[in-house]
């Protein structure tokens, strides 16, 4: 055993976590889908747009809040675009920036999957948690975001 391997006890944990996350994604999807015949990444651009005061942001900041590729946002946003959900245009105080924009009809169709998505969230993953275990959750996996951002750990392997 190299000092590169994990124990077993922490490859089950590994192993729980990305299923228990996988799991509860796949059901906001596949629910998302069902109910509203939307994507569970559609719905979070809509949900990041409509909670922006102005209904709009830059591209490039709409796929980092929606955890998306540059080139990942454009695919699915030309989508969305066709959908009617959503409308882009020019920064008019910078050339080169995109806006993304909601139209009425993707804030229509955010309210109409806000409770599906909600409801989800409740029965598979809150449901489940104490508020001292949701706490320590959030607190968890903000620690576990920073790890991943930080260079410095990736490159000393």
């Amino acid at each position: 055993m190299t000092s590169h391997d994990l124990s077993q006890a922490k490859q089950i944990v590994w192993r729980s976590f990305l299923a228990a996350s996988q799991d509860l994604i796949t059901a906001i999807e596949a629910e998302l889908t069902l109910e509203c015949n939307l994507c569970l990444s559609e719905y979070e651009v809509l949900q990041h747009l409509t909670e922006s005061s102005t209904h709009s942001l830059r591209m490039t900041e709409l796929a980092v809040l929606a955890r998306l590729s540059p080139s990942g946002l454009t695919r699915r946003f030309d989508l969305m675009i066709k959908r009617g959900f959503v409308t882009r245009e020019r920064c008019a105080s910078d050339r080169r920036g995109v806006i993304a924009l909601i139209t009425p009809e993707g804030m229509r169709q955010v309210e109409l999957a806000k409770p599906a998505f909600n409801r989800v969230q409740q029965q598979l993953l809150f449901s489940q948690l104490s508020p001292s275990a949701a706490a320590q959750l959030q607190k968890i996996s903000e620690s576990i975001s920073r790890a991943c951002v930080n260079e410095e750990l990736l490159a000393t392997g």
